[in-house]
């Protein structure tokens, strides 16, 4: 019987009267991944950038999420090929790809992700979940439709670069990273810095410019609120280690005394 795949990241960006909010998966556990999924947030980001998540972890957190209403996105470690041919077989059909700082990059990205001759992807589909093995119709000439594409700009080559890269072909949506970008412009651990403020604010204009939604990681609820206000179409609020790092540490502060001089975070 044919299969029928969720909708993609864009189609739920397409369809939505507000922004999304999502959370970061990274501590490489399914269950932990499946706690998240259940929380009634719009999206979710598996991240094999900067965490312990392997092809094999990434595989299994796909299949858990996908019994819940959140849409899956999976951050790919890197703009390559390879890494983007597999983890687009494992069945993610939504990836985002870090540290896109020109157009030309933007393109190798969106070639990435489409077969030939659009793109190299390599062709897998009867071998790969991406199909459910053949059992998606019409797979390989409709992948495209299954399959969202978001480019991550952390540099400040790729603020100055953001118009252009928008209006790539097979971008769909643009994700600012405030760390990296932070580190880029000399303001290392400085997110809410007004000159790191001001850039995300120039991708903000340059990205709706071109027509495409742009999204951005925003941990703290005020930079978050202030990022929503500023027409963010999706922004990652949390994170499973970060939630988890910050709620024991407020269990440690509430239940021993400080004079016991246990570790306490000052961030």
């Amino acid at each position: 019987m044919p299969l029928r795949l969720a909708p993609s990241f864009r189609e739920q960006l397409a369809g939505a009267d507000r922004a999304l909010i999502g959370i970061w998966a990274c501590s490489g556990s399914p269950l932990v991944t499946e706690v998240a999924a259940g929380s009634g947030l719009d999206w979710l980001l598996i991240d094999m950038e900067h965490s312990a998540n392997t092809l094999d972890s990434t595989l299994v957190q796909l299949q858990v999420v996908a019994a819940y209403p959140i849409t899956p996105v999976v951050r790919v470690p890197a703009n390559d090929a390879v890494a983007i041919k597999q983890v687009l077989d494992l069945g993610a059909q939504n990836i985002i790809v870090p540290m896109v700082s020109s157009a030309d990059e933007a393109r190798a990205a969106v070639a990435a992700t489409r077969y030939p001759p659009e793109g190299v992807r390599g062709v897998g589909s009867a071998l790969a979940r991406s199909a459910r093995w053949n059992r998606v119709d019409g797979y390989l000439g409709d992948a495209a439709a299954h399959t969202s594409l978001t480019v991550q700009i952390e540099t400040a080559a790729g603020v100055a670069a953001a118009a252009e890269i928008a209006t790539v072909d097979g971008v769909d949506a643009v994700f600012v990273g405030p760390s990296d970008l932070s580190a880029s412009m000399g303001l290392l651990g400085q997110q809410t810095h007004p000159d790191v403020l001001a850039a995300v604010d120039t991708v903000f204009r340059a990205v709706t410019a071109a027509g495409k939604p742009v999204g951005v990681n925003a941990f703290d609820p005020a930079a978050a609120d202030a990022y929503i206000a500023g027409g963010a179409d999706f922004v990652a609020v949390g994170a499973d280690v970060a939630l988890l790092a910050r709620a024991s540490e407020a269990l440690a502060a509430r239940f021993i005394p400080a004079s016991e001089g246990g570790a306490r975070a000052s961030y």
